[in-house]
């Protein structure tokens, strides 16, 4: 300690992580925590292998000693909060980086609050609080959980996008102790405390929502789409308790742009989906009954986050008006999202209608449900063309997210969701273009704008949402495009500037390509996207220059849309029953793959599995405490 009796920095931190340890050990006092995870600085290389250490996490096993179970520490810690802690701190360079794949990705387009550092919350629940008079040493132990489990989401996922799988799942467990901890009864047997799940503070309920709706992320990316819908479920929950601010209409934007992933996925069919109403409850409905504004009562839709997350109509996505981008007090960074949210799944609705007109012109007896057709937002979006078309919806986004570059005082980049809006633009836009695959000169620019940008910032396909299905059909349509240049060589409609342009987009296309076949291998099969075959250099004119007959089509419609706009009504309907049982073989033959290298290359995958199956314990665990919570 300095002589003046004040404690030097290093001496600060050294005193927090005894704090955190004498907290563990004392369940019922004392306290624990970080200052949080300091904002990175430049990080150089990101696609190197910059901080990684020789055995660590994610090489394959068999160029690694095998990891043996490590015990659970006697004093009653979490053994994945034990091992990890030291990565919340502010001086780890390990978890500076890991933090900086998360906000290079996931957040890059979601831009939710930041989680505050300890010193940070203590500033401001004394500000808002006077009479709290809270420290270091006296901040309730559920207040440091909750902010050690959004910490620990946020460097889950960046280890998650890095390819650190294991890593990833460990954090992801940390985070469950975590949550248990925020929400879990920490007074007397069968005492009441003000931090129980039925009485969450306010103070952490945003915090405690956000980390639950990062955690189904997490597992959404893993292939787990129950437990996904699980954690969804929670994080409304808590919304359904939370006053209207900037932080839920940002963190309710965020829920509708990855349901519209779900809904592509799912193609708007919510019978499809896994159905969680007997593990926890559907969020009750707003007791609010009139409408605050003319422009909820125009579109008929309530704005606010308790109405949005207890309207029955999203217990399983977002869906009908946008409620967000209606609401003028949301930020504009919200509002955008919302509207490109609101896009897809118009889109999806009518790529539904055209596969339906498909299968009735060709006879095929698809049967695709009417309700996925005239869906919520497809009755909204009919009701109010004029303004929320699609091409109308994207370019308020745009508008939006012009406005929010120029009022924003921070200096990060709005690539992600230009990327977005640039794509979801050129597919809407009707093409006129001659020869060049019915594309026109903005939308080609526009789809080189998206692979360029893709290329830029390979992290921005780990979005959550559909975003990577942005960026492969965009190639879809540059292939349709070659193609179209191909067929008019040693015309004289092939020029210098058509040859030019050729090689321009072959050689991005190329680029895309690949990144999108190392980003599709490290998704389950459900999740891929199209694999999008190689050009074919001794093609003549007369022959396709990428066969996209050999496509491994998307099980979305809206996705395959893209690979078949060129066939028809028959063969596409014959393509579409296909891409169903090649998915099947795809999924055989990846299984067959991975027992082949289980026994060459070692027990990743098989280590990943049983890790996984402990770890879910864990996440049932919490589940069922907090589905008996709300049951009663």
């Amino acid at each position: 300690m300095a002589s003046n009796g004040v404690m030097s920095q290093e001496e600060l931190q050294i005193q927090q992580q005894m704090n955190f340890m004498q907290q563990q050990a004392h369940p019922n006092g004392g306290t624990f925590g970080s200052n949080g995870v300091a904002a990175p600085a430049a990080v150089g290389s990101m696609m190197g292998n910059f901080g990684k250490r020789e055995n660590e996490y994610d090489g394959p096993s068999a160029r690694r000693m095998r990891r043996e179970p490590e015990p659970e520490p006697s004093n009653g810690i979490p053994r994945t909060i034990a091992k990890h802690q030291h990565l919340l701190e502010p001086t780890d360079a390990e978890g500076a980086r890991l933090h900086a794949y998360y906000t290079l990705s996931i957040d890059e387009l979601f831009r939710l609050p930041p989680t505050p550092s300890d010193a940070e919350f203590i500033s401001q629940q004394n500000k808002l609080n006077p009479g709290s008079n809270f420290t270091l040493q006296t901040i309730p132990k559920p207040y440091i959980a909750a902010l050690n489990a959004s910490r620990f989401a946020e460097i889950a996922l960046g280890a998650l996008v890095h390819g650190e799988a294991s890593l990833g799942m460990e954090l992801c467990n940390a985070v469950v102790h975590c949550l248990r901890d925020s929400v879990g009864n920490s007074g007397a047997p069968g005492e009441e405390t003000e931090m129980s799940p039925s009485g969450v503070k306010p103070e952490v309920m945003f915090t405690v929502a956000k980390t639950y709706f990062l955690l189904g992320i997490f597992r959404a990316y893993r292939g787990d789409s129950t437990r996904y819908y699980k954690y969804r479920r929670i994080t409304m929950q808590y919304l359904s308790k939370m006053e209207d601010s900037q932080d839920t209409a940002s963190l309710l934007s965020s829920i509708s742009y990855q349901d519209a992933w779900a809904y592509m996925i799912h193609n708007g069919d919510e019978r499809l989906a896994p159905n969680v109403d007997e593990s926890i409850a559907p969020v009750a409905p707003s007791s609010r009954k009139t409408f605050a504004n003319n422009t909820e009562a125009k579109f008929d839709v309530k704005t606010d986050a308790k109405s949005i997350a207890g309207n029955p109509l999203n217990k399983t996505w977002i869906q009908g008006p946008p409620p967000v981008y209606l609401n003028n007090e949301a930020p504009l960074n919200a509002r955008s999202l919302d509207a490109l949210a609101c896009a897809v799944r118009t889109c999806c609705d009518q790529a539904n209608k055209t596969f339906a007109d498909i299968a009735q012109e060709s006879g095929s007896g698809d049967v695709i449900p009417l309700d996925t057709i005239n869906s919520a937002t497809t009755v909204a979006v009919m009701s109010h063309e004029d303004e929320l078309c699609s091409r109308n919806v994207v370019l308020s986004a745009y508008t939006l997210m012009q406005q929010h570059e120029n009022s924003s005082q921070s200096t990060r980049s709005h690539d992600g969701q230009q990327l977005v809006i640039s794509a979801m633009d050129a597919f809407l836009e009707n093409g006129d273009g001659e020869g060049n695959g019915g594309l026109s000169e903005s939308q080609i620019s526009g789809l080189l704008s998206v692979c360029h940008v893709a290329i830029e910032n390979p992290f921005l396909l780990y979005h959550a949402g559909p975003t990577y299905h942005m960026v492969s059909n965009a190639v879809v349509l540059l292939c349709h495009l070659l193609n179209g240049l191909h067929a008019t060589r040693g015309t004289p409609n092939f020029g210098a500037a058509e040859s030019k342009m050729f090689d321009d987009v072959l050689d991005t296309s190329t680029a895309v390509r690949k990144l999108l076949l190392i980003h599709r291998e490290k998704l389950p099969v459900k999740l891929r996207c199209h694999f999008i075959p190689r050009p074919s250099f001794s093609a003549s004119p007369e022959e396709p220059f990428i066969d996209l007959g050999e496509t491994l089509l998307c099980t979305c419609r809206g996705c395959q849309g893209f690979v078949l706009m060129a066939c028809s009504p028959c063969v596409a309907a014959e393509r579409a029953r296909d891409a169903r049982h090649r998915l099947a073989e795809e999924e055989a033959l990846e299984r067959q793959q991975q027992e082949q290298e289980g026994i060459d290359l070692g027990e990743i995958d098989r280590e990943l599995d049983i890790m996984g199956e402990e770890f879910n314990v864990d996440d049932d665990e919490l589940l069922n405490m907090i589905s008996s919570v709300i049951t009663n």
